[in-house]
């Protein structure tokens, strides 16, 4: 009867309360439940897909341990479901009502109440809510102690296209680009230099070995030019002036000091070279052919001699972030001194480094990447509906959002202003299509009006175009982007064989982008991703497919006979009300909006930190990173989100030199490859 009575009345004061079925279970007696019978359960359940760093509820208490996690840091995890339990009332724990979808959960449905994984999840609830807490601190230090330490791997790295450019123009004077005929390069996780795909394509190895024949072939086509010899050779055997040569070029090349055992190949290698042309420049360019197809130029492989190679691949590493190039002279003098070991050494070097012209162009990498600048790029509009776009105008829509992005960043303002900037940098063909005054010059500065809904970069027509198709908006682009590049949530590829098509507005049933999306909503399979998408772009809908503000969504319907003179024109009103699931009040209604509640994200201000963290060491990060992720995120919030100084941050973490104890043993986590020359000669063995 008691029971009974609980059952009517809790419900109405606002609790949950489950049948005894689910709670009568016998008592979990060990953590090992929780590997073995509760985790395999939540990752069928697909939970993981949100509940990680990079899923959308990446800002709540529960992520998941990274895959491949071991068994010790599993039950580590399900103690951590502690803190969604409610002790007093275990039935209407969180950790117990969202996956059930008993209230509102965004990720939907995941467990079917009244199943045999309904049970195993209570049961592990009953477990957390009766332990004591110092029963449940007891098994985290003995679970800790026994899961030891995260160890990171470090892959190798293979310098980027860009990279490579502005390595060759620094190391030989050489401005012809040679990486623009190489096989392009794919974004992966956000990025072109992620370690893990990076692969090396025969087509690719071939393209450096052609590359390495042309560049050393000019290095030396009109004699020693660009001052690559550091001596005036007396006669084509000068042995001094030869190893004078290798040495100072292989540690250019190299970006650290050749081995002994490399010296003396290389050295051997232009010896016959010489030999059988009898010119000292033809062993210089041997050397220098050999060298571009070593692994050792063409990867980040930072071990060097004597004990070195943290200084120098702090070098290396401090050069290729800050300026997308080799290390210059004083970075290597600073390597060879030991002064880069330590935080405040690489702190004096980065402010050096942030006073140079070349790392505002290496930044301007960077934002081209995160912020997909490609996309704008290569995009096509349809002509009819979209005259006035053009390759021209779309470099202007590049470089709008490029002049706010060095205006923050190199005047030291609010790095969150990207997203609630009230102004832009405007040419005249942006501002008629913004309907503002035109500037006096090509982009200048130009203050929106009050009560505008335009607002920062989702306002920006770069933004805007790259995410809409050639006669449509797209509202699941737009929020896809959004959820990736800047809340840092993955969001899974649709399920293969789904018909990803969308009914086609017709005169007797015209309907709007939104409205044709519902079928989005209304299948199961597409329903717990969209849901996470499509409200968002739902929001910037009062902006069409190149950015231009509208009041109303015009449909075309084509005349059956093709004749454009018979095409008629429907203007529906928009529905622009837009939510960001997983980020509480965030209702919105255009950009302007929009960009206020991200900038008041704390998961779009960490985002911030993950995007430039993930660039800088060409990896997704883990959880062993949670702690370096934080303390950065610290620094850029305390100093008021300044991207210099979340940079100098960057570089003074102990993460800065992780890996590259492991190469001064000699250890490498990834066997570089062999590269091969079209050239049977002396290249041979001297370019490995």
């Amino acid at each position: 009867m008691i029971r009974f009575l609980l059952g009517k009345l809790l419900p109405l004061a606002g609790w949950i309360w489950i049948s005894s079925p689910v709670w009568a279970q016998s008592p979990v007696t060990d953590t090992s439940f929780f590997a073995t019978k509760l985790y395999p359960v939540l990752e069928a359940a697909h939970c993981r897909l949100c509940h990680a760093t990079d899923g959308v509820a990446s800002g709540t208490r529960i992520h998941f341990p990274d895959k491949g996690a071991s068994r010790d840091q599993i039950q580590l995890f399900g103690l951590s479901l502690a803190a969604v339990v409610n002790r007093s009332t275990p039935s209407g724990s969180l950790l117990f009502v969202k996956p059930t979808n008993r209230i509102k959960h965004t990720g939907g449905l995941r467990i079917k109440p009244g199943s045999d994984e309904e049970k195993i999840l209570s049961q592990w609830i009953q477990y957390l809510a009766s332990a004591s807490d110092e029963s449940l601190a007891a098994e985290r230090r003995r679970l800790s102690e026994s899961a030891g330490a995260s160890t990171q791997e470090h892959a190798v790295r293979r310098l980027t296209h860009s990279q490579y450019d502005n390595t060759v123009r620094d190391l030989l004077g050489d401005y012809s680009r040679p990486a623009l005929h190489f096989p392009p390069e794919d974004y992966v996780d956000g990025f072109k230099n992620q370690a893990q795909y990076q692969g090396m394509t025969p087509l690719l190895v071939d393209a450096y070995s052609t590359a390495a024949e042309k560049l050393a072939l000019n290095a030396f086509r009109a004699g020693d030019i660009n001052h690559l010899i550091p001596c005036k050779p007396v006669s084509a055997t000068d042995v001094k002036c030869r190893d004078l040569f290798v040495r100072s070029f292989g540690l250019r090349a190299f970006r650290r000091p050749l081995r002994e055992v490399e010296f003396k190949r290389y050295a051997a290698a232009f010896s016959v070279q010489t030999g059988l042309s009898g010119k000292f420049l033809e062993g210089a360019r041997t050397v220098v052919e050999a060298m571009l197809q070593s692994p050792n130029f063409l990867f980040h492989l930072e071990a060097g001699p004597d004990g070195q190679s943290v200084d120098y691949g702090v070098a290396s590493r401090l050069a290729y972030l800050l300026q997308d190039t080799m290390p210059d002279k004083a970075l290597l003098d600073a390597a060879a001194k030991g002064e880069l070991r330590t935080a405040t050494g690489r702190e004096a070097a980065t402010r050096r480094l942030l006073d140079d012209p070349r790392t505002h162009q290496a930044l301007d990498e960077y934002f081209d990447e995160w912020l997909r600048f490609d996309r704008v790029l290569n995009s096509s509009k349809e002509g009819r509906r979209f005259p006035e776009f053009s390759l021209e105008m779309a470099a202007s829509m590049v470089e709008e959002t490029r002049r706010l992005l060095d205006h923050l960043v190199w005047d030291d303002r609010n790095f969150m202003e990207l997203l609630t900037a009230d102004y832009a940098y405007l040419s005249s063909d942006l501002a008629t299509l913004y309907k503002l005054p035109a500037p006096a010059g090509q982009f200048e500065l130009v203050h929106f009006p009050a009560g505008t809904p335009r607002a920062g970069v989702l306002g920006e027509a770069s933004f805007l175009a790259a995410n809409a198709g050639p006669t449509e908006t797209s509202p699941t682009a737009r929020g896809i982007f959004i959820r990736e590049q800047l809340l840092c949530q993955h969001v899974p590829p649709p399920p293969p064989n789904v018909d990803t098509n969308l009914p086609e507005a017709t005169e007797d049933k015209p309907l709007t982008r939104r409205q044709r999306m519902s079928a989005h909503v209304e299948n199961p399979l597409c329903a717990s991703c969209h849901r996470l998408m499509d409200p968002i772009g739902f929001g910037l809908e009062s902006f069409d497919a190149i950015g231009r503000f509208r009041e109303h969504e015009t449909i075309l319907i084509e005349s059956p006979m093709g004749k454009s003179k018979d095409e008629k024109k429907i203007n529906l009103d928009l529905d622009t009300r837009g939510e960001v699931a997983g980020i509480p009040n965030s209702t919105f209604s255009d950009s302007s909006q929009l960009g206020a509640i991200l900038a008041q994200s704390t998961v779009c201000q960490e985002c911030m930190v993950r995007q430039i963290f993930r660039y800088a060491f060409g990896r997704l990060e883990t959880s062993a990173d949670e702690e370096t992720i934080h303390q950065l995120f610290a620094t850029f919030r305390d100093s008021g989100f300044h991207f210099k100084d979340l940079l100098i941050g960057l570089v003074r973490s102990p993460e800065f030199l992780a890996g590259l104890e492991d190469n001064q043993k000699g250890v490498t986590r990834t066997p570089a490859p062999s590269v091969r020359s079209k050239n049977v000669s002396p290249n041979a063995a001297a370019r490995r």
